[in-house]
C-alpha cells in the first residue's frame, strides 16, 4: 500500500477490530472507496493470536508492520504488484 489514511485511536477499551471498522467507515465516507488492508504495529495485535496469522476485521486484512507507531492504523487499498520492466 503506497497511499492510505493514517488513523489514531489509543483507547485500550476498544478492540482492534472495532477500531479498524470505524476507520474503514470514515475512509469510505471521505474517499468513496472501501479499504481492504490495514497496517498496524505488532504490539496492537491481540497477544493470543500468533503474529504471523492472517487477521481480518470484516473484509479488511490486518497486517503487522513495525514502522507503524503504536495506536495508529494505516488503512487503504492494496495495490497489485506490477512487474518491473527492464
Amino acid at each position: 500500500m503506497n497511499i492510505g489514511m493514517l488513523w489514531f485511536d489509543n483507547d485500550p477499551k476498544t478492540s482492534l477490530d472495532v477500531k479498524v471498522l470505524q476507520a474503514a467507515d470514515y475512509y469510505h465516507r471521505k474517499y468513496g472507496r472501501t479499504p481492504d488492508v490495514c497496517l498496524v504495529n505488532p504490539a496492537n495485535l491481540d497477544k493470543a493470536l500468533p503474529q504471523a496469522e492472517t487477521r481480518r476485521a470484516g473484509n479488511i486484512i490486518i497486517r503487522p508492520l513495525r514502522s507503524i507507531m503504536p495506536g495508529h492504523l494505516w488503512i487503504g487499498n492494496d495495490e497489485p504488484r506490477s512487474a518491473v520492466a527492464g
